[in-house]
């Protein structure tokens, strides 16, 4: 049935791509983060979730409330009067913000620097937030507006281009195996972030977000390494538990096929959008290949 004019202005003004209305979403997001850390802090997180061993129970990385909070506001405030929006859909967002409040106070490693960065970080109150962004300009730009991000900047060694041939190059190099699985100091294998921060190979991260680097053009990095590094990283984990991927933008070619070579169709346990979550267990879990 044909929609009048009035019904069209309408649900365009209510549909979740609508600009304004994933910006207030996102408000009600972080609002309600800064609202349990407002009992956290209130109460004593210790007290009221200590006792089952549970995420909100460990201790904070940074330990500073305050820091947090005027963090979370400062968001508020930027998605409240800004046009500009995060570049997930408000149901993609959805599932990453799920997770985090499953969690409580994650160490979180997002690859990528956008008009998202600071939800993100808003929303893991007192957990690790860093991001990995390719370009040193857009990391002045950002920070220019929100300096309390944590990021570095990455250099790749790979263009969208050469995608089927690092494949190939994945399944004859000794050191890309799923055996080695390692990151640091890997010049063998070229789909390997070998160059990233002490900080990033020594944590243990409970969530990776693959949202960059640039995958559109045939000159860019593309994300073959990004995924493959946070299967490795994934892989090595020696907490229990699992680690949550996300990768973004699986409607394209390069993202889909790396991220079923590499994390999985069977550890796939939702999508929503253009977003995948899997949740991948330790190597020590699982035998064999990456997939």
């Amino acid at each position: 049935m044909q929609k009048s004019h009035n019904q069209k202005q309408h649900y365009l003004k209510l549909k979740p791509e609508n600009p304004w209305f994933l910006g207030l979403a996102v408000v009600g997001l972080i609002g309600g983060g800064l609202l349990i850390a407002s009992l956290l802090t209130n109460n004593g997180s210790t007290q009221l979730f200590c006792g089952g061993g549970g995420a909100w129970g460990r201790t904070p990385f940074d330990g500073n409330a305050t820091t947090a909070t005027t963090l979370q506001l400062e968001a508020i405030l930027h998605y409240a009067t800004s046009r500009v929006v995060p570049q997930q859909s408000i149901g993609e967002i959805t599932v990453s913000y799920d997770v985090l409040r499953s969690l409580g106070p994650s160490n979180f490693l997002v690859f990528g620097l956008g008009h998202d960065s600071l939800m993100w970080a808003a929303i893991n109150p007192r957990g690790r937030t860093l991001f990995l962004e390719e370009d040193p300009k857009w990391v002045q730009t950002v920070l220019k507006d929100a300096p309390a991000l944590r990021v570095d900047t990455v250099s790749y060694r790979t263009q969208l281009s050469q995608a089927d041939e690092l494949l190939k190059h994945y399944r004859t190099e000794p050191d890309c195996s799923s055996e080695k699985s390692f990151l640091r100091g890997n010049d063998k294998c070229r789909l390997a972030l070998n160059m990233l921060s002490d900080e990033v190979y020594d944590t243990e991260w409970d969530m990776i977000m693959v949202d960059a680097p640039r995958g559109y053009f045939a000159e860019a990095p593309g994300r073959m390494a990004a995924i493959y590094s946070a299967a490795v990283m994934a892989r090595n984990r020696k907490k229990s538990g699992v680690t949550h991927v996300f990768v973004h933008d699986v409607d394209r070619r390069v993202e889909k096929k790396y991220a079923e070579a590499f994390l999985c169709k069977k550890h796939l346990v939702k999508a929503v959008g253009r977003l995948w979550h899997f949740e991948i267990p330790p190597a020590a879990n699982v035998s064999g290949d990456f997939c």
